[in-house]
């Protein structure tokens, strides 16, 4: 199957991204969001961010600020996760009641055409058991999932990957930047805009 038809029939999708592997499922699809969570060992309280095609499409699911419009121009598509106010469409098993939500537009053209057929977001959480290291390969991703690894419906495996660095996550809810994880853009770069 495609990886569009995995999304809309509740399946998990493992692809890579401009920085790690990463695990897809419908973001508006509250089994599949059960279903990854069980699979990546992840706490109820942990939200998890999503795809989206453009800043366009990341208005239909959070609160875009003047600040996110100016990281966006500065930094995406690339490396970097931006933390919004999140709109009342969005799951509450993918806010995780925090009422935010990571946007993320990679710079990867397989990551975009995804959310292009889709027409509406899927997970970008890195493809890794929670607090566990993130590997660059899907056969060390696959053997850190052990015997959970079988919930994994379909596999894109491009090799290994060369970036070993997280997207840079930054809340732009505000006037200035607040870098909550650094990550494979500098923080520096990030307050120099």
């Amino acid at each position: 199957m495609n990886p569009k038809d995995i999304l809309n029939s509740g399946g998990i999708l493992l692809y890579p991204t401009d920085t790690l592997y990463g695990l897809g499922v419908d973001a508006l699809s509250v089994e599949a969001l059960k279903k990854l969570r069980v699979l990546k060992g992840r706490e109820d309280g942990k939200p998890i961010s999503i795809v989206v095609s453009d800043m366009k499409m990341a208005e239909e699911y959070a609160e875009v600020t003047p600040l996110a419009l100016k990281l966006a121009e500065a930094f995406l598509p690339g490396k970097v996760t931006l933390i919004l106010k999140a709109k009342s469409n969005l799951p509450t098993e993918l806010t995780a009641g925090t009422g935010t939500v990571g946007i993320r537009i990679p710079n990867h053209i397989l990551c975009l055409n995804i959310v292009r057929e889709l027409g509406r977001p899927y997970t970008a959480t890195s493809a890794n058991v929670s607090d566990m290291d993130s590997k660059n390969t899907v056969s060390e991703i696959l053997a850190q999932f052990g015997a959970e690894a079988h919930m994994i419906d379909r596999v894109i495996d491009v090799g290994e990957l060369l970036e070993s660095l997280p997207s840079t996550v930054v809340d732009a809810r505000g006037l200035s930047p607040h870098v909550i994880r650094e990550g494979a853009i500098a923080e520096i770069d990030i307050h120099a805009l």
